[in-house]
């Protein structure tokens, strides 16, 4: 892809500076990165699958290889020191010449031990990165993931270069391939578990290459919100279908979800009010704007919503005011997106780590930062019938103001969500998920 040999040296630019600065400021020569090692299960000979540091992916497109370091000042090219062992049991991953290989001083390794020789032999101004602080103390480092180090390049991986952005919208291309073969799947009246066998097979991706668990909810399962069960057999009647599914390229993830009706019923009419609902609060997304005012915002159209279907009869100041509408909708708007799915950053005030906290009201909110240009979130509505909310509700005063028969019948659907993954420019958005014609 042309674009990523364009746009990846600007990318490491900008890490080098934003490594340069953080190394000035807390007096630091250099930064190790460890992608991680694999981890055994227990009183197995097998092991868990691997999930590589977000902090070593965000240089460089490796993702799958354990063991392998990253030794960083901020003006040198980097060191890679990359596992490459003599092993024929295993598919090794071996390097050669693309796009970033050349920004990069590499040192090959047939032994994890290896490191020590290449790692700073003065550790005392050498901070790590990574998951294995016991590692870390074993080589002799005293600076182990340093909360100001951390917090830096936690605020300021909020903002995407260009690189970060095509590398997204791949990986949008790829999911929105799977969305349309889930779909088809559904409507064929498949099992949970071969419409997620139709995404895989489309997008091309392991399930351990997913980025998450992939939600395939069938009718009432839909009514759970990290739902990922897999049923086997195909229920006897096909209602609803929510499926919560991305992909992954080069480290960078998509999260997108859409739910549908089998038949074209009053069902199919709520998807449309939500699917409305949910482009118009992604138009709402500006730069020096408030996401918690957004979040909020969308619990008043809901309101109109449960109000226009004869779910609630009550105003929609009062629904929200007396949380109605979260018994219906119990999780934040959306969230940051990149090099993980719920992306750090989003609670930050500033670089040095002070946060913003969410309302009382609306405790699973995951974003609570104001919007900026370069900056990526999801945009994912929801309105669900969920038996533990409607439960209370029905033992609560405003169980009155409730049509229960309507309610009642709209508990085997489960609920809808409908995500879509916006990048916010200074002067527009893009909307990576709709541009690829998923509706």
């Amino acid at each position: 892809m042309k674009q990523l040999a364009t746009h990846y040296p600007a990318h490491i630019t900008e890490l080098q500076q934003r490594s340069a600065t953080i190394l000035d400021r807390e007096n630091i020569e250099t930064l190790v990165i460890h992608s991680g090692q694999t981890s055994k299960i227990f009183l197995d000979d097998m092991y868990y699958p691997f999930k590589t540091n977000p902090h070593f992916k965000a240089w460089l497109p490796i993702v799958d290889t354990p063991n392998c370091w990253l030794i960083i000042n901020g003006r040198d090219k980097p060191v890679l020191a990359f596992y490459q062992p003599l092993d024929f049991w295993h598919k090794v991953t071996k390097l050669s010449d693309d796009y970033w290989t050349s920004f990069f001083d590499i040192k090959l390794m047939a032994n994890p031990a290896e490191i020590e020789s290449i790692l700073p032999s003065d550790k005392s101004k050498s901070a790590y990165i990574g998951a294995h602080s016991d590692v870390a103390v074993n080589y002799g480092f005293n600076l182990v993931n340093p909360d100001n180090v951390l917090n830096y390049f936690h605020y300021h991986r909020a903002y995407k270069t260009d690189y970060e952005l095509v590398c997204m919208r791949e990986a949008n291309r790829l999911a929105v391939l799977g969305h349309v073969a889930a779909k088809n799947a559904f409507y064929n009246k498949a099992s949970e578990f071969e419409i997620q066998l139709a995404y895989l097979s489309a997008v091309g991706q392991s399930e351990n290459e997913m980025p998450y668990g992939n939600i395939v909810a069938l009718n009432e399962n839909a009514a759970i919100l990290h739902y990922t069960a897999l049923e086997q057999k195909a229920p006897s009647t096909h209602r609803s279908f929510l499926i919560d599914a991305g992909a992954s390229f080069n480290g960078y993830a998509a999260d997108i979800t859409r739910t549908y009706s089998f038949n074209n019923d009053e069902f199919a009419e709520l998807i449309i009010a939500v699917n409305a609902m949910q482009l118009e609060l992604g138009k709402s997304l500006k730069p020096n704007t408030s996401y918690v005012d957004l979040h909020i915002a969308n619990h008043y159209q809901l309101a109109d919503i449960l109000k226009r279907f004869n779910l609630v009869n009550m105003s929609a100041e009062a629904m929200v005011e007396q949380g109605i509408t979260a018994h219906f909708y119990p999780h934040g708007l959306g969230h940051h997106l990149g090099l993980q799915v719920h992306d750090m950053g989003g609670f930050m005030a500033n670089e040095q780590g002070e946060t913003i906290d969410a309302p009382s009201a609306h405790p699973f909110l995951r974003t609570t930062r104001g919007i900026e240009s370069k900056q990526v979130f999801t945009i994912e509505p929801g309105l669900y019938f969920i038996e533990q909310f409607l439960s209370d509700l029905a033992k609560s005063e405003h169980s009155q103001y409730i049509n229960w028969p309507k309610v009642d019948s709209l508990r085997a659907f489960g609920g809808i969500r409908i995500e879509d993954n916006i990048i916010v420019h200074h002067d527009r958005l893009e909307n990576m998920t709709r541009d690829f014609k998923l509706d």
